[in-house]
């Protein structure tokens, strides 16, 4: 009979934030952070949730059956987030768009093409940093840059930035929240999405911003 926690892992739902944090802890993030943000098979997994549920559960309540460290969570979180873009980044360069387009998921193919728009609309820096609150073009938009040869210095640069920001940023808004409320945890789905909602904001203003500069003025035809 194989051993308790043996089991438990291979029973792991990886599209459950709170089942692979059970499972895998600190170290579960950096790998669904690498594969979701570097390899194309990873776009179905649950970033934006696992990050919210990570730092929820640092908070140390004494009832929660999963307690994370802040610190080194903060750490994998980014080296697991970066690392995963850099690699998603040399696989676009050195494949090019082959595996993408071998691919038969509506999904990915959806998200590619969100991911172009972003490139063409809004240039390299911004497309990489803004990229990474949006699920699905978190994943492809990487391989793509690379693909696209948008230059290696730019893309490194910005996607630091960008994985840094998502992930503190998330994981320290799961963490001040499960501080400050009692019980949150008891209300982890629509906290979960609302999350999502909040790290779609800077896209929906700038895409609110660019319309209304491509807006002809009074007057103007």
């Amino acid at each position: 009979m194989p051993p308790l926690h043996f089991t438990s892992q291979l029973a792991v739902n990886v599209l459950d934030a709170q089942s692979l944090l059970a499972a895998f802890g600190v170290l579960g993030v950096g790998v669904v952070l690498f594969a979701e943000t570097g390899l194309l098979i990873g776009f179905f997994l649950p970033g934006d949730s696992l990050l919210f549920t990570a730092g929820l559960l640092c908070t140390g309540a004494a009832d929660r059956p999963v307690k994370l460290s802040l610190a080194p969570l903060l750490v994998v979180a980014a080296v697991g987030a970066l690392a995963g873009a850099q690699c998603g980044f040399l696989i676009g360069r050195k494949a090019g768009g082959t595996l993408i387009s071998r691919s038969r998921s509506p999904r990915l193919h959806e998200g590619v093409k969100r991911a172009e728009e972003l490139l063409e609309r809004y240039g390299h820096a911004k497309a990489v940093v803004l990229a990474r609150f949006i699920p699905v073009v978190r994943t492809v938009l990487n391989p793509i840059a690379g693909a696209l040869e948008v230059p290696t210095r730019t893309f490194t640069l910005w996607q630091v930035v960008g994985g840094v920001v998502w992930t503190v940023g998330i994981i320290l808004a799961g963490y001040g929240l499960g501080s400050s409320v009692p019980n949150v945890d008891h209300y982890l789905l629509p906290l979960v999405a609302l999350i999502v909602v909040v790290s779609l904001t800077p896209l929906l203003l700038e895409l609110l911003r660019s319309r209304r500069a491509g807006e002809p003025k009074e007057g103007q035809q």
